[in-house]
């Protein structure tokens, strides 16, 4: 991984995000050679369950691992996010993760990696602020700390920040060896890190 500033090296950690499009890793082995924590993910859109999650929780809970789960939205309306939301809430609570089980705490995943959000016609910020705003208020109403994954340009250029609730803790997607986002708590630096035969999402957290 790359070197963050000085200031911030002494409490970096450094783990990943993976879903079922990645294959089963060795858990136990991983976290010997330092991995910290894994992000989960839990979903997608209405009501679509990863098929690995279970799966893979299970594993890095039994590893020692720290947990974290993301769910991708694809929310058009407030209702719907605030759907999606309620379904990543009774997800966790029908497998028994509580918040305190949730070190790295539950992420909404704010992008349009595929266009669909485009094709729909959204892309005015302040529509996806509120999609936004209205999954992460429902997560803290479920009883669930939640803060937002995005990449630098929809953090800075998209998403209003400050109509945010406050406090939410961010998780910044930029790939190289510079997380420009200054107050990130997470930081995804590649999409390409190699491990266990594989490659997959690289993240930072201080």
């Amino acid at each position: 991984p790359p070197a963050p500033p000085p200031e911030r090296r002494k409490k970096m950690k450094w783990g990943i995000d993976i879903s079922e499009h990645n294959r089963p890793l060795n858990w136990p082995l991983l976290k010997k050679q330092g991995l910290s924590f894994v992000i989960l993910r839990l979903g997608w859109g209405a009501g679509h369950l990863d098929s690995r999650f279970y799966e893979y929780a299970n594993g890095v809970l039994a590893a020692g691992l720290d947990l974290g789960v993301y769910y991708y939205s694809y929310a058009l309306t407030e209702d719907a996010a605030r759907a999606e939301a309620r379904f990543t809430a009774a997800v966790l609570k029908d497998c028994g993760i509580s918040q305190d089980r949730l070190p790295l705490g539950c992420w909404l995943d704010m992008e349009d990696a595929d266009g669909y959000k485009e094709k729909q016609g959204l892309t005015e910020g302040e529509e996806i602020t509120a999609l936004c705003r209205a999954y992460l208020s429902e997560m803290k109403k479920q009883g669930y700390a939640c803060g937002l994954y995005s990449s630098y340009s929809w953090l800075t250029d998209i998403i209003r920040l400050p109509a945010l609730p406050e406090g939410t803790p961010l998780w910044c997607a930029q790939w190289g060896s510079t997380c420009s986002q200054e107050n990130a708590r997470l930081w995804q630096f590649t999409n390409a890190l190699p491990l266990d035969g594989q490659l997959v999402d690289g993240n930072i957290m201080w």
